[in-house]
């Protein structure tokens, strides 16, 4: 008789702090201590405040543990915490990475519209970054949006890029959509 596969078990971690690199030494720390390890980290600062999103896998005692221990941690460090436990992500073989870059004038509602286009084709969003800056050259406040989303199977490309770049021309957005390819270093 053969033993079930244990099934992986995470926890993401979404913590806000001002110090970044004390934020994440902390937590990278304590996730170590517990014999967790990191799967993915994302750091971004806004303001002067850092957003640290992990996620980390392990056995449920290891995880139950640092879950345990975070909030203490985050009140001795000052920083704010929020822990969810996760399942592995099901595989996708048949869908395709796209990345969606956009520029344009600011206006409030874009990131809305363009996830609702996304939302309305069925289309997945794995990731976002969103930007406003100065232009230097005339003052206005400019937006950049770069949205990595996943293809469901069976999606017509060059159908979707049509109506992609039509809804783009529509909003007055300079728009491009291609295939995500990993970055060398």
């Amino acid at each position: 008789m053969s033993t079930p596969p244990v099934r992986e078990q995470f926890l993401v971690i979404s913590a806000l702090g001002t110090d970044p690199m004390e934020l994440t030494s902390s937590i990278c720390r304590a996730s170590q201590e517990n014999r967790c390890a990191l799967v993915s980290s994302r750091l971004t600062r806004h303001g002067e405040y850092s957003a640290l999103t992990l996620q980390v896998g392990g056995s449920w005692d290891g995880l139950a543990r640092l879950e345990a221990g975070l909030p203490s941690l985050a009140k001795r460090q000052g920083f704010t915490v929020s822990v969810t436990r996760s399942s592995a992500m099901e595989p996708r073989p048949q869908a395709l990475p796209y990345v969606a870059y956009i520029s344009a004038a600011f206006r409030p509602d874009i990131l809305n519209e363009l996830c609702q286009f996304f939302a309305d084709h069925r289309v997945e969003l794995e990731s976002l970054t969103y930007d406003t800056y100065q232009a230097p050259q005339t003052g206005s406040t400019m937006l950049n949006a770069t949205l990595t989303v996943i293809l469901p199977a069976g999606t017509q490309i060059g159908w979707l890029r049509d109506q992609f770049l039509d809804f783009a021309d529509a909003l007055n957005l300079d728009a491009l959509i291609e295939p995500w390819r990993p970055q060398h270093q």
